[in-house]
């Protein structure tokens, strides 16, 4: 098995932004514990502290919209320019010292959500124009590593400051990070076409391009649709963590930390080996054994015993990371490049959105459910999905939409 890593950190733009995804993550992951932690010390509302994720998750769905920006502009300017007006963004929190100013924390959070859409997709354009495409597997994987890893470290970090200091410091931290990002987009090299010019449409017609184009695509629509059936399935898991843990286990809440960092640990493991394997498997192979090792980690959790499911837990992290990488490789790879900022942000909404639905099903069925039932019901659903992923499918080309034009021959170059 061949391994690509070390190239990847020796590429002057792999590692610039390696190094931007760890200190924009840790930032981030940072002030999502602490901003929840914030909101419950000054209204001592748990309703309201748990607001905090809704506010940075909900524009994920506007993401085919928020997309279209990053077609419509040089994306490494765009990054920059993003980077640093969420930092001014974020330093309006300072404000927050009383209940009655919580509301502009909610604002910013969801500020802040927007731009974290906007950038995900300019990323993942400017990627393939800045790392080499056979580097690429191996660095989604780094990228998909290196979040997992600050989501392990950060949020202690985050509420150890947040106890010392308050969440004013939090909120400090997250904007220096920011600028930090906008620094390390502003030194990567890389050549980027003018946007093309285009009849101006409505931007409804322009965002419809990108999810147009993923439909039709017969390699991405599948991918993407099992990293969202994924994500559903570990969603739905997780939220019959606690009744697990209590009727199952007989353990305290607080071992949903273990259960987590085994989880963490799993997908580390797998972000790290999804480069190598997708030189051995085609796309499509790796996205259901993702799904496959998902469903059974699921299934692992509704058993009585603690070495299953530590087990279970280890399984579902090294499968949920697959599917992500494959699909957002693939983007890459077979979207052309003045569609990449809407294909990805669809991409993105279809495979993260559903988290938040499933969080929605998974408290209706454990408030009126035996928790195993609703296990059993995810981990059977995830894998009759990874059966069907194996029926091979039409492989019929896919073009581009009639109205997308070449890129033009014009470019900038950035070395400076």
């Amino acid at each position: 098995m061949g391994w690509n890593t070390l190239k990847v950190f020796r590429d002057r733009n792999a590692g610039l932004y390696l190094g931007g995804v760890f200190v924009s993550g840790f930032g981030n992951s940072a002030m999502s514990l602490a901003a929840g932690i914030w909101v419950k010390t000054l209204t001592g509302s748990s309703g309201l502290a748990a607001l905090v994720s809704l506010c940075i998750w909900l524009p994920t769905f506007a993401g085919p919209v928020i997309g279209t920006v990053a077609d419509r502009v040089r994306r490494r300017p765009l990054l920059v320019v993003t980077n640093l007006v969420l930092a001014a963004v974020m330093t309006a929190s300072l404000a927050v010292r009383s209940q009655g100013q919580v509301w502009l924390l909610f604002a910013v959070l969801t500020l802040v959500g927007v731009g974290m859409v906007l950038t995900d997709a300019a990323e993942t354009a400017l990627v393939a124009a800045a790392v080499p495409n056979e580097l690429r597997g191996d660095f989604n994987g780094l990228v998909l590593t290196a979040i997992e890893s600050m989501k392990l470290i950060a949020p202690l970090a985050g509420a150890g400051l947040f106890t010392a200091f308050g969440g004013p410091a939090v909120a400090l931290l997250d904007a220096v990070t920011f600028v930090l990002a906008a620094i390390v987009f502003r030194l990567i090299r890389v050549e980027e076409a003018l946007p093309a010019a285009r009849v101006r449409r409505a931007w409804t017609a322009e965002t419809a391009e990108g999810a147009r184009y993923l439909r039709r695509h017969p390699v991405l629509r599948p991918l993407v649709l099992t990293s969202g059936t994924a994500m559903m399935v570990a969603g739905v898991s997780s939220t019959a963590t606690y009744a697990m843990l209590d009727a199952g286990l007989h353990r305290s809440p607080a071992f949903a930390g273990v259960l987590t960092s085994i989880q963490g640990f799993g997908s580390v493991v797998s972000g790290v080996a999804a480069g190598a394997l997708m030189r051995r498997w085609p796309e499509r192979g790796l996205s259901t054994a993702g799904l496959a090792l998902v469903a059974i980690g699921v299934l692992a959790r509704a058993t009585p015993w603690l070495p299953v499911v530590l087990g279970g837990s280890l399984t579902l992290g090294l499968g949920l990371p697959f599917p992500l990488i494959a699909a957002l490789t693939a983007v890459q790879k077979h979207t052309p490049s003045e569609l990449l900022g809407r294909v990805a942000a669809t991409a993105n909404t279809l495979m993260y959105a559903p988290t938040g639905l499933a969080l929605l099903l998974g408290t209706g069925m454990v408030a009126g459910l035996d928790y195993r039932v609703q296990l059993l019901a995810a981990g059977v659903s995830g894998l009759a999905a990874a059966a069907a992923l194996t029926v091979p499918g039409r492989t019929t080309r896919t073009p581009a939409p009639a109205d997308v034009r070449p890129m033009p021959a014009t470019t900038e170059a950035d070395a400076t």
